[in-house]
């Protein structure tokens, strides 16, 4: 006879599913790169990371049954949890979900969200020019229809609503008067890359390819192109007002991280990756999912390289920025369990 504890037949399976899918990231379907300057071993998959996940109620009309649909994405899902057709959006950044909760930038109205956690990760915009084009504003790019050779992010569609890091960058040049789509009209070309520490990238900073790069993510490509002559340019002014108008937190390119850089560089917070629900999500089940965070902290994986910190991700800070009030729920765990400061 067994007497140990089991699970649930059905939450076994569900279970089991989800660590079989985690191990699978570190299944012959992945491999090892290194992320650019940092110099760190960085695992990527043929699996890609888009993640959507649904759990029904345990069993039909169950009064106190608890659906839960949760995702890894960007703008649209942030409208689907404010539509209550998802229940929790995980997202980088930070400045995104703000956004939506404020009703800026793409998004038409304020969105009903609440902040579970903020998972560390720090991060900036950085807009860099070689040396050899003369620019040192923003605003001279369009004054003077400079035909830039430029790396930026993955290609999507104007509006660029359906990527936070090209919504960023183009709103910033549209702050400056100019487009992409002008870039390619007085002669330039646009490198795209899915993500910043793409060895393409390297490789067109080192070998000369390209004269520019706006883009986030800038610990991995940042250094390699102040050490092959280009500049960082400040975004500063009626660019910088009109971004932070939008949710967008200021933010400076130091020169204790980015040997090189000459003076501090004013720019665009990048940071954060929180975790959102809806504002009407059930306390109870708001705290459960905080519990859920404690339980799983060790293996949880952060971008600061550190272990998880249950202080941190309840607390707005460089890394873990949060413009959004946290869920009662969550707000009370965080009280009893002591981490709330």
């Amino acid at each position: 006879m067994t007497t140990g504890r089991r699970y649930n037949a059905g939450v076994q399976r569900a279970k089991g599913l989800l660590e079989m899918t985690a191990a699978l990231y570190d299944s012959s379907l992945s491999y090892e790169s290194k992320r650019g300057a940092q110099g760190a071993i960085q695992t990527d998959s043929r699996l890609g990371s888009h993640l959507k996940l649904s759990l029904t109620e345990a069993s039909a009309g169950q009064k106190d049954g608890v659906d839960l649909s949760i995702s890894q994405g960007g703008f649209r899902e942030l409208n689907a949890v404010g539509e209550g057709k998802l229940s929790l959006l995980w997202i980088n950044p930070s400045v995104a979900a703000t956004m939506a909760f404020k009703g800026t930038g793409p998004f038409t109205q304020p969105m009903p969200l609440r902040t579970i956690a903020v998972f560390p990760s720090r991060d900036i915009v950085g807009f860099a020019v070689h040396r050899s084009t003369g620019v040192t504003s923003l605003e001279q790019i369009k004054k003077a229809r400079i035909p830039l050779r430029l790396s930026t992010g993955r290609r999507v569609k104007p509006p660029f609503v359906q990527d936070s890091t090209m919504f960023t960058v183009t709103s910033v040049l549209q702050a400056a008067g100019f487009t992409l789509a002008d870039v390619r009209r007085w002669g330039g070309r646009i490198q795209s890359v899915p993500r910043p520490s793409h060895p393409d990238r390297r490789g067109a900073i080192e070998d000369g390819k390209i004269n520019a790069v706006f883009d986030e993510g800038i610990m991995s490509w940042g250094q390699p192109a102040l050490e092959h002559g280009f500049r960082f340019l400040p975004v500063a002014g009626t660019v910088r007002s009109r971004m932070l108008a939008m949710g967008y937190r200021a933010a400076v390119m130091s020169t204790v991280q980015f040997p090189g850089l000459g003076e501090n560089v004013e720019t665009l917070d990048f940071s954060g990756w929180p975790m959102v629900v809806h504002a009407e999500m059930a306390d109870d089940v708001a705290y459960a999912l905080c519990e859920a965070i404690e339980a799983r902290r060790e293996v949880i994986p952060t971008d600061n390289y550190r272990p998880l910190d249950m202080s941190q991700i309840c607390a707005d800070g460089a890394e873990t920025p949060c413009d959004i009030p946290f869920h009662p729920g969550a707000l009370k765990f965080y009280r009893e369990k002591g981490y709330l400061k």
